[in-house]
């Protein structure tokens, strides 16, 4: 009796925790163009949470969409790899306190 509240305790807990949340996020990089695309993949690339099919480029709006696990990377992470290219990002105002910045 006891083996079998352990097991299914320990069941519960396992459903119980969150493996993963996949999150979109839409950066903003002024200066984006089809030039420096690969260097936005290669900063994101090296990322496990980054969903590496999920980029969606808007270069009139001089933005990048992609799809990532806030388990495994925050979206300042993202922002700062991006920066470490040499390309400036928008960060979005007032994060302070806010979970996955």
């Amino acid at each position: 009796m006891k083996n079998a509240l352990f097991a299914i305790a320990l069941a519960l807990a396992l459903l119980g925790c969150r493996r993963a949340d996949i999150r979109t996020v839409t950066i903003e990089i002024p200066d984006l163009a089809p030039a420096n695309q690969q260097q936005v993949v290669s900063a994101l690339a090296k990322y496990q949470g980054v969903e590496r099919n999920s980029f969606k480029w808007d270069f009139q709006a001089k933005t990048v969409t992609l799809a990532y696990d806030s388990m495994q990377v925050a979206q300042t992470n993202l922002r700062m790899a991006i920066e470490e290219k040499g390309l400036k990002v928008v960060y979005p105002p007032n994060t302070t306190g806010r979970a996955g910045y």
